[in-house]
């Protein structure tokens, strides 16, 4: 989910616009000033800002001022600039400066909603560009790790700190999870950056050509030897070796492995005198290599070579808050592949997404995002396009279904009391919602949930359903309008700064 910076010295204005964003799904981070905006965007606490809607007249620092620093301090997060004096000189000079696109107060829903969509698609498929020129080149480093979870957090500041040595690294975790991610992110932050990074699928080698390929061979060594190799070690000399599936390799194989790393030399199949390698050593594993271990299929003095500084990259379930952002990413490049103009997906198919277990882990997702933009026909991914997901999801029914029936147009309806475009969509602060009929009654450990906790998940989900029709949600959960807002007050939707802020325009 993305996060916004809102930067308003009027507070009015602040929590109209700060009511927009959160029904549009994103996150919100309020500044009052041009210097607490900059402070939130260069504080290296601060949570990740993703867009920025600017004020350009504010009394301390302003619009402009802000934009300068952003761009001194490298700050490459998409600027959207508010004003409400429309002259076309202040916003050519903040678009000079940088700027996305620029609104005028008080700006609608439907065109903020937009605007952020834009900027957001563009920003993510130059984040995109960006970061394969650098997988490519060898300096990916850890920032370009999509994620907000804290577990993968924590596995990432352990990796910086084996980044800064040559210490063997062995990255466990299931398959598709990002361990190759892991390895060029510790490649790309560390000494050898400029030195080659081979990848080495274990598991993709026939056995008998195992050795030759690791080691390399001489010419005549064996039948087909009709030129001397190399081999990976060689080839990665000075720079990094990654062994992918490292558990996968052949009896034979592990010795000589087990040599190289103790050792720093390589016998080349036919050879008759090792090579010296210096290599930097990274080990990925999706087995558990110490089942192995005593199962006899791997060597036990090569596991404790291989697992000096172990990793364990959860699994996509295990890190759902990362889901938002990997689909943008993925959405970005993969429109960008098939020549398709597509912006965002939908709340509903988020939801969908969401709430799906990703057996296949990352790259499971990446396929099903490259297979719906595919078959998507318009601007935004919705539930249709992923067929296959909502056909595992228990209740779960094709978008068509899920839209209500088409009511007589309507120039605005009120949600939570604040005035929004008759078909912008509600959207909680919070899109992990259960899928119809798939409402969990027990938690991780076996025990029932507590009440509350079920009542606010039904409540959320009933929100979404119903497209923020207040009464409609009144009416189906049986309940008054009075009690309804009451309970969104305790789940911490912000309902009064709706009222205030409509008394206060009024008022003005």
């Amino acid at each position: 989910m993305a996060t916004i910076l809102i930067v308003d010295d009027d507070p009015v204005q602040r929590r109209l616009v700060e009511a927009m964003v959160r029904r549009f799904g994103y996150e919100a981070v309020i500044a009052e000033g041009g210097e607490a905006a900059v402070k939130a965007l260069t504080g290296g606490n601060e949570a990740r800002i993703d867009c920025v809607v600017l004020d350009l007249v504010m009394p301390d620092l302003d619009g402009l001022g802000v934009l300068s620093r952003m761009h001194d301090a490298g700050i490459s997060a998409p600027v959207i600039v508010q004003t409400a004096h429309g002259g076309i000189d202040n916003v050519i000079s903040a678009m000079r400066a940088g700027a996305a696109d620029f609104v005028v107060k008080p700006v609608g829903a439907e065109r903020l909603q937009v605007s952020l969509r834009n900027a957001l698609a563009a920003s993510a498929l130059e984040s995109e560009i960006q970061r394969m020129k650098r997988s490519h080149s060898g300096t990916l480093t850890f920032k370009d790790i999509v994620t907000r979870s804290p577990r993968m957090h924590s596995v990432l500041r352990q990796a910086e700190k084996a980044a800064a040595s040559t210490i063997p690294v062995l990255i466990e975790g299931a398959s598709g999870v990002g361990k190759e991610l892991v390895a060029r992110a510790i490649h790309g932050c560390g000494e050898r950056r400029a030195k080659p990074f081979v990848a080495v699928n274990c598991g993709a080698i026939p056995d008998n050509l195992v050795e030759s390929l690791l080691f390399g061979h001489e010419k005549g060594a064996f039948t087909g030897a009709t030129e001397r190799h190399t081999g990976k070690f060689v080839e990665a000399s000075g720079g990094t070796l990654f062994l992918d599936e490292v558990g996968e390799l052949p009896p034979a194989a592990q010795v000589k492995l087990l040599r190289a790393v103790q050792e720093g030399e390589v016998e080349p199949v036919g050879a008759r005198k090792p090579v010296k390698v210096d290599v930097r050593l990274i080990s990925a594993t999706n087995r558990d290599l110490i089942a192995e271990v005593k199962q006899g299929r791997f060597r036990e003095d090569l596991f404790y070579r291989l697992h000096v500084f172990p990793l364990s990259v959860p699994t996509l379930a295990e890190r759902p808050e990362d889901i938002p952002d990997l689909v943008l990413h993925f959405l970005a490049r993969c429109a960008a592949e098939e020549g398709k103009r597509i912006r965002a997906v939908s709340p509903a198919a988020l939801a969908l997404l969401r709430a799906y277990a990703w057996p296949g882990n990352v790259r499971q997702l990446e396929n099903a995002v490259f297979r719906a933009v595919v078959l998507a026909d318009a601007d935004e991914l919705g539930i249709d396009e992923f067929p296959q997901i909502a056909a595992q999801m228990a209740g779960h029914r094709p978008s068509h279904e899920e839209r209500p029936a088409a009511a007589p147009e309507v120039p605005a309806m009120i949600v939570d009391d604040l005035p929004l475009a008759a078909h912008t969509p509600f959207v909680p602060a919070e899109p992990m919602l259960p899928a119809a009929g798939s409402l969990a009654l027990l938690d991780a450990q076996g025990d029932v949930r507590p009440l509350e906790e079920i009542e606010n998940e039904a409540l959320r989900f009933a929100i979404t359903h119903y497209r923020g029709q207040m009464s409609e949600v009144a009416r189906r959960l049986r309940i008054g309008r009075s009690t309804l807002y009451r309970k969104l007050k305790d789940l911490g939707f912000d309902t009064e700064a709706g009222d205030h802020a409509d008394e206060n325009v009024a008022s003005g």
